[in-house]
C-alpha cells in the first residue's frame, strides 16, 4: 500500500509545485503594471490624444495604470507635483518657468508637448456678421483666470490687434463660467470644447473666432513632472510619452464612429454630434503634433507672451530650454 501511495504523493507535490509557480508568474505580472498618479488642468477635447490613449488601451500596453483627476487649473496641477499628490500633471509649461525662478528644492520639466495652439474660442451673446476684433472695444468678456494661458493669450492678440477698452473678467471659476454667461453676464465669453460647442447649440450663444487660429503657434499644455520623478522613473516617463504619441496619431486616421467610442465615457454628458464637431475643430486648426518636442521657437514665443502680459520679467527669462524641458523622452516617442 505504502508503494501505491508514492506515485499519488509525488503528482499531488508537483501538481502544488506548478500551482505556485503559476501563481508567482501572476504576481510577476503584476508586479509590472505601474500606478501612475495624473492630473489634467480641466476637462476638454482639447486634450482628446489623452483620452484615446486610456479608452484605446495604450497606456496600458506599455504596463501604466493611470489614475486621473482633474485640477481645475495649472497653478493647482503644478501644486500637485510639488506637494507630491501627481506623478505627472498636464499643465501649462510656463509653470516650470514660474517654479525655476522661485530657486525651491523642487523643479518642474516639461517632457511632452500635447497642444501646439491656444484651444478656446471666442463667443458672443448677439450674432455678429463679419466679426472684427474692434468690435469687443468697450464691451465685457468672460474670461480665465490671470495668468493662464487662454488669458495671456487673448491678451496678446487684443495687443497685437491694438483693441483696447476691452473688460475682461478673470475672476470667475472655469466650471462656472458658462453658466455665468448663461445667466447674462457678459457681452463675449472665451471657452473650450466641448463647453463652446454645447452653448452655441443651446442657442445662448454664437461662434465668433478661434484664438488658436488668430493667435498662432502657442505651447499652451504639457506634460510635466517633477525633475525627481523624472531621474526616478525613466521609463514610466518614456512610455507615458509613448502611449499619448500613439493616441495622437490613432485620432488622424480613426473614423467618426471609432473617436466617438474612444471619447464618450469621458463626455458622458455630451451629445454625440458636438463630440464629433469639438474634435473636428481642433483638427482642423492643427492642435496636436505626433512629435511632441517642445522646440526653442515654441519656447521662446511662451516666454514672449509671458514678458508682454507682465507676469514675467525679461531678465528672468529662462536662457536655457534643458532647465525646464527635457525633450528626450518626446522625441523617442516620436520616432517610435
Amino acid at each position: 500500500m505504502r508503494q501505491a501511495r508514492k506515485p499519488v504523493l509525488l503528482l499531488l507535490a508537483a501538481l502544488l509545485v506548478a500551482a505556485t509557480a503559476a501563481c508567482g508568474k501572476n504576481d510577476n505580472n503584476a508586479d509590472k503594471t505601474t500606478k501612475v498618479r495624473f492630473s489634467e488642468v480641466i476637462r476638454s477635447i482639447f486634450y482628446a490624444p489623452h483620452y484615446v490613449a486610456m479608452s484605446q488601451g495604450f497606456f496600458k500596453d506599455q504596463g501604466l495604470d493611470v489614475d486621473m483627476n482633474t485640477a481645475q487649473g495649472s497653478d493647482k496641477g503644478a501644486a500637485a507635483l510639488i506637494a507630491g499628490t501627481a506623478d505627472i500633471s498636464l499643465i501649462g509649461p510656463e509653470t516650470t518657468i514660474y517654479i525655476f525662478n522661485q530657486k525651491g528644492e523642487k523643479t518642474l520639466k516639461a517632457f511632452h508637448q500635447l497642444t501646439i495652439k491656444d484651444g478656446s474660442f471666442l463667443l458672443s451673446r448677439e450674432k455678429l456678421d463679419g466679426f472684427k476684433w474692434s468690435d469687443l472695444q468697450g464691451k465685457t468678456v468672460i474670461g480665465w483666470r490671470p495668468g493662464s494661458s487662454p488669458q495671456m493669450v487673448l491678451n496678446s492678440t487684443l495687443l497685437k490687434e491694438g483693441v483696447k477698452d476691452v473688460n475682461v473678467v478673470t475672476n470667475i471659476a472655469a466650471p462656472a463660467m458658462a453658466g455665468a454667461f448663461a445667466s447674462g453676464q457678459g457681452d463675449f465669453i472665451q471657452l473650450f470644447e466641448p463647453v463652446a460647442s454645447t452653448l452655441i447649440k443651446e442657442g445662448k450663444a454664437y461662434y465668433v473666432a478661434s484664438l488658436g487660429e488668430a493667435f498662432g503657434s502657442y505651447p499652451e499644455t504639457s506634460y510635466v513632472a517633477t525633475s525627481d520623478f523624472m531621474k526616478k522613473n525613466p521609463e514610466v516617463v518614456r512610455k507615458f510619452s509613448k502611449a499619448v504619441t500613439e493616441g495622437a496619431r490613432w485620432l488622424q486616421t480613426a473614423s467618426s464612429d471609432d473617436v466617438l467610442k474612444a471619447l464618450k465615457p469621458f463626455f458622458d454628458a455630451t451629445p454625440d454630434d458636438i463630440i464629433l464637431q469639438s474634435v473636428e475643430r481642433y483638427k482642423k486648426q492643427m492642435t496636436w503634433s505626433t512629435t511632441p518636442a517642445l522646440s526653442q521657437d515654441q519656447f521662446d514665443i511662451l516666454q514672449n507672451v509671458l514678458v508682454e502680459n507682465g507676469v514675467l520679467k525679461a531678465a528672468d527669462k529662462v536662457g536655457k530650454l534643458d532647465d525646464v524641458v527635457d525633450n528626450s523622452f518626446a522625441a523617442a516617442a516620436g520616432k517610435d
